[in-house]
């Protein structure tokens, strides 16, 4: 209830009959201030002071509690105005803790979130405590006492985005949040085993209910009776729901009888989907399928990229899963990039299906198709216009001569090229090295999987003299080692006058730069003359191969006014 200061009920009169000037009055409603009106709180502000010196007696010079409270609200309205540097004063730090807390609750990248925390102290005080520890979380479906906390915070079980379920026998770091670590006794004790799976089913269930902005979630719980079926009707509530991944071999299992929801439930916002089995013998099935990844992949309209790669457990079980189920029914307008690992399709008409199933996708940008069920006279055969968009192509030769042939309006904008394994034989070779040629001469990076001699990159690069980066892959024939005939390799790569990168045959020794050795010194001289041979001939090569295998390491070579120098640098395994 708002009040004035220093109202008077009958105005003051001087000794010559003329009325006084009221004293100041001011609202002490702190709530009749507009933050965005600095001028009315700095007149009110004013006059506040300047009525000090007319009071009399004890209150000249003093002010009350309600102008104390009074005053400073105004200095906090005026001040951001009137600083020296006004973009750096800011309000955020004034605001309520709620407002802050939902302002953190927007930012999703840990990195952007430790950056906001470092800010200042107060905003430190809110991120670390309720959204740096809980926008990532990996932990074992065991872990009764971290999906406790999360049921009991509903406030903090909000703020995970991505959660990862890890197999019970994993050994990688586990992500959570700090003092959660402690077991409690009371949650996690039970005198039978499957009494604690259900447990743990139960506690994980309601506290992925608590998470309403899960963004990606992950389940590597193979070890497991539990399965992705026991989550999945959870995960259906989850609208926020964007990526899924899921490594268990019970997916590929065949399919269980779906519970009636009563309504269709979709996950609009789920765009990438992998769906992979492990080398491990537990919960594999000895006939797999892809009924119940169909199943999962029914609820997702919206999917753009799409990853299924099945593992064989064991010699004893299949090799590829049948995929005509999925060619058959699988239609997604907005997929992107599509992965399927040891697939095959059934005779009868299961590359009929395939065919069709790449037709209907015409948004492919990046395919990696590693299916079987070939033969001489069963091939793929696409309709016209099939696949104009696509950029990154993985499989074998006669996959990608039969996608090259496929006639179009326009080229594809075809750049990568990635899987093949040359025979060793011109005749074997002869199909796809005219489909390259004649459909694809401006691929800019191919990648084999395994070649057999120096012809066949000979013939490989007469079909794509326009290649960047080439990756000839595994030597299949002979020892591998460092190649003595520089100067034959030399002038072949001489016929791709852009390349930059070439990976698969090591030129260079080992050898230290700064080692005084006689060896060392004769090892140098050698790479020296590589170096200076091989950038004369390929005028734009400058990463190659280390000597070490398998070392995230290459040899660059650098031009200098004086000459070539090379130098071991240490890159990403990705790249």
């Amino acid at each position: 209830m708002s009040s004035r200061i220093g109202a008077s009920k009958t105005p003051f009169r001087s000794s010559k009959g003329r009325p006084r000037k009221s004293p100041f009055s001011a609202d002490t409603n702190l709530g009749s201030y507009d933050r965005k009106d600095p001028f009315r709180a700095f007149n009110v502000l004013a006059g506040l002071l300047a009525s000090l010196a007319t009071r009399v007696g004890g209150c000249q010079y003093k002010l009350t509690t309600e102008e104390h409270t009074l005053s400073l609200h105004l200095l906090s309205i005026v001040e951001p105005y009137i600083s020296a540097h006004p973009s750096r004063r800011t309000l955020i730090t004034r605001q309520p803790t709620e407002i802050l807390d939902a302002i953190v609750f927007h930012i999703d990248s840990k990195q952007d979130l430790l950056s906001f925390a470092l800010s200042c102290q107060r905003m430190y005080g809110i991120v670390i405590p309720r959204h740096f520890d809980y926008r990532h979380l990996r932990c074992k479906v065991s872990s009764i006492s971290v999906w406790n906390h999360l049921i009991v915070n509903r406030s903090l079980a909000k703020n995970v985005r991505r959660l990862e379920i890890m197999d019970e026998r994993s050994a990688e770091t586990e992500y959570v949040p700090s003092g959660i670590m402690v077991s409690d006794t009371d949650l996690e004790s039970t005198d039978d085993e499957l009494s604690m799976h259900d447990k743990q089913e139960r506690f994980l269930v309601a506290a992925l209910t608590r998470m309403a902005s899960l963004a990606s979630f992950t389940w590597s719980c193979n070890h497991s009776p539990m399965s992705i079926g026991n989550v999945w009707p959870t995960l259906l509530k989850c609208r926020s729901l964007e990526e899924v991944h899921i490594k268990d071999n019970m997916i590929f299992s065949a399919s269980e009888e779906e519970p009636s929801t009563g309504r269709s439930l979709v996950l609009p916002s789920v765009k990438t989907a992998s769906f992979q089995s492990t080398k491990h013998k537990y919960g594999a099935c000895p006939n797999p399928g892809l009924a119940r990844v169909k199943g999962l992949l029914n609820y997702c309209p919206n999917l753009e990229n799409l990853d299924i790669s099945y593992t064989r457990p064991q010699p004893s079980a299949p090799a590829q899963v049948p995929a005509d189920e999925l060619f058959l029914y699988g239609r997604w307008q907005h997929l992107n990039s599509l992965t399927l690992t040891n697939l095959r399709c059934l005779p009868g008409g299961g590359l009929d299906a395939a065919s069709a199933f790449l037709l209907a996708h015409n948004s492919l940008e990046i395919l990696h198709l590693d299916i079987t069920g070939m033969t001489s006279s069963t091939r793929l055969t696409l309709g016209s216009n099939a696949l104009p968009r696509l950029r990154e192509l993985k499989a074998n030769k006669d996959i990608i001569a039969d996608i090259l042939q496929s006639p179009t309006d326009e080229p594809r904008p075809l750049e990568i090229l990635k899987g093949i394994r040359l025979s060793g034989s011109q005749a074997g070779d002869q199909a796809f090295m005219t489909s390259l040629k004649l459909f694809a001469p401006d691929v800019k990076r191919i990648e084999l999987s395994g070649w057999h001699d120096m012809e066949d990159i000979r013939r490989l690069v007469e079909a794509a003299p326009r290649l960047v980066w080439l990756d000839t892959g595994k030597k299949l024939t002979g020892a591998p080692g460092i190649v003595n005939n520089t100067v034959e390799w030399a002038s072949l790569l001489s016929g791709v006058p852009d390349l930059a990168t070439f990976h698969g045959v090591k030129f260079f020794y080992e050898a230290s730069q700064t080692a005084t050795g006689q060896a060392d010194r004769s090892r140098n001289r050698r790479n020296e003359e590589v170096a200076s041979l091989l950038a004369w001939k390929c005028a734009k090569l400058r990463r190659l191969d280390h000597w070490e295998d398998g070392s995230s390491k290459v040899i660059i070579l650098a031009r200098e006014k004086d000459g070539v120098r090379w130098d071991v640098r240490r890159v990403k395994t990705s790249s």
